[in-house]
């Protein structure tokens, strides 16, 4: 365990194992990390990948795409409907389908938007100094609501929020402001929402690949956790 870590401990509610009872999520905890302008590596990985997805969309529907089709019947689970609230990782896909790319943010939402891209799966990244005590993945209700990064209100009953002492702060849907990660972000936390058909030992690959780069670009130490 490293510095900071053992403060904070996530978990799955009770209601979202009832909803979605082969759920599997990863958290991942980075301390002392420099966040900046995307390496050129990363920003030509990014801007490569998408267009090879804008061809393969030219000759494919987003209804076909099997990871993007599951997380899609994981929301009407949970009680969220799909056709009105998208996981990220559908949202990404269907920008890039009218060609309309996601720009270089910066060095930490890049990593995120291509293994968001990589795995079709969401993600979220959050700065760990705004989160207070421990962090519960579950299922919204109506009080649940917050200031979304394109600055609309949203609320989260029924939908698949994370929340700690202050109430929700990120989702597979759209993250919070309250807890955006900037380039003056020291610490952060990474949640990986995985396929729920994922197998463990799969799922533990994909994380331990994900934290790998995120270090060889931020520094810092990081732990990771698959949750089930």
């Amino acid at each position: 365990m490293k510095h900071g870590v053992i403060h904070m401990k996530c978990i799955i509610s009770e209601e979202l194992k009832q909803r979605l009872p082969s759920g599997k999520f990863g958290v991942i905890r980075y301390h002392h990390i420099e966040i900046g302008d995307s390496p050129q590596m990363l920003k030509g990985r990014l801007e490569l990948f998408q267009k090879s997805i804008y061809f393969e969309l030219q000759e494919k529907a987003i209804a076909d795409i099997p990871e993007l089709a599951e997380w899609r019947q994981a929301f009407k689970q949970i009680g969220t409907d799909p056709g009105r609230y998208r996981p990220s990782s559908e949202s990404l896909y269907r920008r890039i389908q009218k060609k309309n790319f996601v720009p270089s943010i910066h060095s930490a939402v890049d990593v995120n938007n291509f293994f968001s891209l990589y795995y079709k799966i969401p993600l979220g990244i959050y700065d760990l100094d705004c989160i207070q005590g421990s962090v519960m993945i579950t299922v919204g209700t109506e009080q649940d609501e917050y200031i979304a990064l394109n600055g609309r209100s949203v609320n989260f009953a029924n939908k698949l929020v994370s929340k700690d002492e202050h109430g929700p702060f990120g989702s597979p849907i759209v993250d919070s402001k309250r807890t955006a990660v900037t380039k003056g972000t020291k610490n952060a936390l990474q949640i990986v929402y995985f396929l729920p058909s994922i197998p463990e030992d799969v799922a533990n690959r994909q994380l331990q690949a994900i934290q790998t780069m995120f270090t060889q670009i931020h520094g810092g130490e990081a732990d990771a956790q698959l949750l089930v």
